[in-house]
């Protein structure tokens, strides 16, 4: 073998362990961060399953009114997780949350006059009449096995 030719196969070896090292050092840099994303993920929902948990209580203990407590549920139980939301025995939630979707919140709700608030606190009433049994089972549901089945729970 001539001298160039040892000199090409040497440059090239050379050239294929530094591709080599920097495709390991990559890699390295993917693996710790999906490992940096799946901490970040489990602990968002640790934290989202210990809000729910609070929720769920509060609502049980009347801490929280119910029709503000459904919709708070039903807010975190979506990004907690979608099944678990879409479980039969949580559709009370949804059902809340959707009769009252079109109540105006913060400000909007402060700026209403007084026989419109009146009006949607009428409906509260009835609609808190309606599904407060419902909403206390599926409360009472999430805490003691809906929540209590998902490994992360906080």
């Amino acid at each position: 073998m001539s001298t160039i030719t040892l000199t090409l196969v040497l440059a090239g070896l050379l050239l294929i362990a530094a591709l080599a090292a920097y495709a390991w050092h990559l890699w390295r840099r993917v693996w710790a961060q999906q490992e940096s994303q799946a901490a970040a993920e489990q602990e968002r929902r640790q934290r989202l399953g210990g809000d729910l948990n609070i929720l769920a209580s509060s609502l049980l203990d009347e801490q929280l009114p119910l029709i503000e407590g459904a919709i708070r549920i039903k807010v975190l139980l979506d990004n907690y997780d979608s099944a678990l939301s879409n479980d039969a025995r949580c559709q009370v939630f949804h059902q809340l949350f959707e009769a009252t979707a079109d109540v105006p919140t913060h400000a909007a709700w402060k700026a209403l006059d007084k026989p419109a608030r009146r009006r949607f606190e009428k409906r509260f009433t009835e609609l808190e009449l309606q599904h407060k049994a419902a909403a206390r089972t599926a409360a009472r549901w999430l805490l003691d096995e809906g929540l209590a089945s998902r490994p992360d729970r906080a």
